[in-house]
Order: C-alpha cells, then sequence, then structure tokens
C-alpha cells in the first residue's frame, strides 16, 4: 500500500500523489526543487488531528515521515518544501470567520487579498503586508512575520497576533494567547500537555534571560531563528506564546485559526523623492528624514533606475494610464534627471507621508523636503496627486519582475536577498557591501527598506551551471560575514527556511541555537512538523536541491 493510500483510509478530504501535482508542489518562490511524497488537502482540523495521530505512529514503527503545512508557496526560503507530507490548506481552510471593530478572525489559508477586501468594510487593514499581498496568505504571513513597506511606522506581523489555533504533536488543536503571571500560573498547573509546555518554556526562558536579551539582534526587523525573547514581558508581567509561534515557519504544528488586530490606516498619501548620488551622508540623512515619521521610506538603486528608463512602455502597460497623463506626471523628475547632465543618481529615496486628505499628505512632504533641501542641499521632489505617487511605487516594486521577463536563460536565485542593519551605518556598510558584489558577474537590483536598515538584492543565474552552487555559497559567506560585522540580521522579513537556516549558530551563538533546539523538542519532541527548517538544517542538502529548470 502507498503512502497515499495509507492516507486515504482515514481523510475525508482529498489525498494526490499524481505526477503534476507533485511536480506543481516541489516549488515555492525560492531557488529549490524538492519533491513531496504526497499532497493532501485537509477537511477540516479533525482531519489535521488524524494526520499527526498517523504520522506519530509510522515514527515509532521507523518510518521517516513528517508533516509540512502549505498556503500559497510565495515562501522565498524553500520554508513549505519537504520529501515527505505537504499539508495543503488553501483549500479548505479557507473561511474568514469574523470581522471586529478593531480585530478579524482567518482561517490560515485565506490569502491577503481576499482578507484585506473583507477588512476594509470597515476601514480596516492588517498593515505588515508582504510585495506578494496579492498572491500570499494569512497563515503564511504569520509563520514567516512578514513584513513590508508599511512595517516602518506599523510594525510587523507578530505585532497583531492576538491568538493563535493550532494543532499540536500531541493531535489536539490548542489556542494561545498572551497570558496574565496569574493566568500563567494556572496553565503551569495542569497535567497536559499544553500545561508542560508552557512550564518548560517558562524555564528556559526565565534561566536564560540574560542570554536570550544579548541575543536579540540589534535591528528594527528580524525574522531569524526564534523570538524567545520576545515571549515574557518583565515590566508587563505577561507570557505571550505567539510570540513565539509568529516566524516559526511551521515548525512547532499547524496553525488552524488566526485572530488579528487591524488599524485604521490614513487613505492619502503623497511621496518625498530625493536623489542621492553618493552614499556619503546617507545614515545622518536617514535619521533626519525619520524625525519626520513617514509611514514608509523605501529605496531603488542605480540599476533599477536603469531598468525603468529601459523598459518604460511597459511600466506605463502595469501602471494602467494614459502616455500623456504619465509623461506630464513623470515630467518634473526627468527634466531634473536631464538638468543634471543625465547622470543616474546612485540611490532613489521615496519617503511616503499619509493623512486623511491629499492636501495634509502634500504639506508633510513638503515640510520636510524644505528642510532637508536647506540642510543637505540634494535633488528632491514632492508627488502632487494620488495617480502620481502610485507611478513610483510601481518603478519600485515591479523593476525587478521586468528584469526577470526579459532576461533569457536566467532565473530568480534569492539567497543574500533579506538581510538588515541599523540605518545608521548603512555609509560605511552599503560601498562595502557593492564591493562584494561587483567582484561576482552577476545581473541584480538592490531595493529595500531604508528607514529599517534591509535591503533585497535577488541575483538572475543559470542554477544548472557548474559554478552556481559554488558562487551562491561563497557570496552568502562574504555578505553574511559583512552583516554579522555590523552586528545585523540574516534575514529581516523572509525568514530562514532551507537558505538560511544553516547561519544561525553563527549568528546567534552556539549557546543560544541550543536553546532553539531545546524550544523545537519542547513543542515537537519527534521532529514531525518541518524538520531541516531553523534547527537540524543542512547546507549542503540546501546546495543540493537548486532548482535547475528555467
Amino acid at each position: 500500500m502507498t503512502l497515499a493510500d495509507e492516507i486515504k483510509s482515514f481523510l475525508k478530504g482529498d489525498v494526490d500523489a499524481s505526477s503534476d501535482t507533485l511536480e506543481k508542489y516541489s516549488r515555492d518562490a525560492s531557488l529549490f526543487y524538492i519533491k513531496p511524497s504526497v499532497v493532501v488537502f485537509p477537511k477540516d482540523t479533525e482531519d489535521i488531528s488524524r494526520l499527526v495521530d498517523f504520522v506519530n505512529q509510522k515514527k515509532k514503527e521507523g518510518r521517516n515521515i513528517s508533516l509540512t503545512a502549505r498556503s500559497a508557496g510565495t515562501d522565498m526560503t524553500g520554508g513549505p518544501l519537504t520529501e515527505s507530507i505537504v499539508v495543503e490548506m488553501t483549500k479548505y481552510f479557507n473561511q474568514f470567520k469574523e470581522l471586529g471593530n478593531s480585530y478579524a478572525v482567518s482561517q490560515p489559508g485565506v490569502f491577503y487579498r481576499d482578507f484585506e477586501k473583507k477588512t476594509l468594510e470597515k476601514g480596516l487593514i492588517m498593515p505588515s503586508y508582504p510585495a506578494s499581498r496579492e498572491l500570499c496568505t494569512i497563515g503564511g504571513m504569520v509563520a514567516n512575520n512578514s513584513g513590508g513597506e508599511k512595517t516602518l511606522q506599523y510594525g510587523k506581523t507578530e505585532k497583531y497576533v492576538e491568538e493563535i489555533k493550532m494543532v499540536l504533536a500531541d493531535g489536539k488543536e490548542h489556542s494561545f494567547k498572551k497570558l496574565k503571571a496569574e493566568e500563567l500560573e494556572i496553565k503551569m498547573a495542569e497535567n497536559s500537555y499544553e500545561g508542560e509546555i508552557y512550564k518548560k518554556l517558562r524555564q528556559l526562558i526565565v534561566n536564560n534571560q540574560a542570554l536570550l536579551e544579548a541575543a536579540k539582534p540589534n535591528v528594527t526587523k528580524n525574522s531569524a531563528g526564534y523570538y524567545l525573547w520576545n515571549v515574557w514581558n518583565p515590566a508587563e508581567k505577561t507570557f505571550d506564546i505567539n510570540k513565539l509561534i509568529t516566524g516559526s515557519q511551521g515548525t512547532f504544528g499547524i496553525i488552524t485559526e488566526v485572530r488579528l488586530s487591524l488599524v485604521r490606516m490614513k487613505p492619502k498619501s503623497r511621496l518625498l523623492i530625493i536623489f542621492l548620488n553618493n552614499l556619503n551622508n546617507l545614515g545622518e540623512l536617514t535619521e533626519r528624514i525619520l524625525s519626520f515619521k513617514p509611514e514608509s521610506f523605501e529605496s531603488y538603486d542605480d540599476n533599477t533606475f536603469r531598468l525603468a528608463i529601459k523598459f518604460f512602455p511597459e511600466i506605463l502597460e502595469r501602471i494602467k494610464g494614459s502616455f500623456i497623463r504619465i509623461a506630464l506626471a513623470l515630467a518634473p523628475t526627468i527634466w531634473m534627471l536631464i538638468s543634471g547632465h543625465f547622470k543616474l543618481p546612485k540611490l532613489v529615496l521615496l519617503v511616503e507621508f499619509a493623512e486623511d486628505t491629499g492636501a495634509e499628505a502634500y504639506d508633510k512632504a513638503r515640510t520636510a523636503a524644505i528642510a532637508l533641501k536647506k540642510e543637505f542641499k540634494l535633488k528632491m521632489r514632492v508627488t502632487a496627486s494620488e495617480e502620481e505617487t502610485q507611478e513610483f511605487w510601481v518603478i519600485r516594486r515591479e523593476s525587478f519582475n521586468l528584469l526577470r521577463h526579459h532576461v533569457q536563460g536566467l532565473r530568480t536565485a534569492p539567497f543574500i536577498d533579506d538581510f538588515s542593519v541599523r540605518h545608521q551605518v548603512l555609509p560605511q556598510f552599503l560601498p562595502r557591501l557593492y564591493t562584494i558584489l561587483n567582484q561576482y558577474k552577476l545581473l541584480y537590483t538592490i531595493a529595500g527598506h531604508v528607514g529599517d536598515g534591509n535591503f533585497h538584492i535577488i541575483p538572475l543565474m543559470d542554477l544548472g551551471k557548474p559554478s552556481a552552487k559554488e558562487t551562491i555559497e561563497k557570496l552568502s559567506r562574504e555578505v553574511y560575514d559583512l552583516v554579522f560585522e555590523f552586528k545585523g540580521s540574516t534575514t529581516a522579513e523572509h525568514n530562514d527556511g532551507i537558505i538560511r537556516s544553516s547561519y544561525l549558530k553563527e549568528a546567534f551563538g552556539e549557546k543560544v541555537y541550543e536553546l532553539f533546539v531545546e524550544t523545537k523538542k519542547i513543542f515537537d519532541p519527534d521532529n514531525i512538523f518541518n524538520p531541516g527548517k531553523k534547527t537540524g538544517s543542512d547546507f549542503k542538502y540546501a546546495l543540493d536541491h537548486l532548482d535547475k529548470k528555467m
């Protein structure tokens, strides 16, 4: 009897081991190809419980078997890839369950685009959406602790998770929310699986509090490791396991439902666009820009700007506006470049201000522009309309897609795509980063969340070449050595997955890494949930599973 047949005997949902399905679920948005044994589509929580019981029994019989939850497959790290059982959540766990005045309850397979349509009915939003907002799901956002262009002001997903329901290794669904000190004492006194988790976690965190506090990355955005330092709040005397589950990439259990807090965002925005010919004053400039409290603070480099010029007709098509209107909107910027003798800026900064009206947003952006121009003597301008604002965002968001679609024989290779450092060190950090990158003959663009010191570099490569493995290994090593030198994080938003988990021991030190291993065992003693991610990873395994198909 095949594994698929065994599962069909007890699952109400669907089970598929056809070649087309296995091929589809062998990839995500990463650079890997790993074929699962079977893909299952559980119909309800009872199905997931039965799957866990089945895997537990087979593990006792000596079989190497596991469960890896998956939703939209937009993960750039190989997080939902496995050689065993994929648990697909978008088919049946796709219900938006409740909308309150400040929160929403959703199953993990709900696409963010549909989630946002619902929340906007009350003028509310969950602002930690990533660039893949049209493709990703709520479950993936929680599993990866997603962030994006609004993180500067609103924070990452961990800030919005109020309650998580998930099936753990005992095969039962458990509900986790923030506990006060007295509630924690009651929970630890329980003679139950959940009580043991709280008891062991509390002991681990309290016994290693100083070590964990010292290990917390000195950056504003981090998705590396398990966030043990965030669970116990000694000032508030609260214990919130959701701070640990968020970003754990499905390595503790399978999420079945999430309650998320929502915010009311300001509807109108304007951009202050700043053109930098060099990076000399970037740290000081960033600090000053942040004092004006922008909603977003993004950037793209000269490579991206070159692409925008080269593929301008396609940008027009993506903006879906008339040529005359767009040309008029962009004319001031084009004239600034012409008057500067066609010298492309090294970096373009997009500083977004949001208010209730366009006039208020414009006034805030204009006030910042006047002060910054006086202090730094830079070329800059403020967008005059919502349409013009969106046109600049298209350049920022679509440049890499344009490059990818126009280069034959190469594919995206995200492996140094998401590091972060403190914005104060950017003038020293970025020139050294460019020096490293320029040693390799790679096509790439650099875009980033400057306010958070978070940059995205995704080269285009032919992974079928024998040199690809060596390039990935050497370039990763050089870039992350630089990141560690500046006390940064290897991943600010995209998480560890297959590509970066092997750097966790170096990033946090042997002792803290062992605490990560112990934490995984507390939740999942037999390693049945998404093994090889966060702990127990193998970089050689990663390199041996590069996706060589274009």
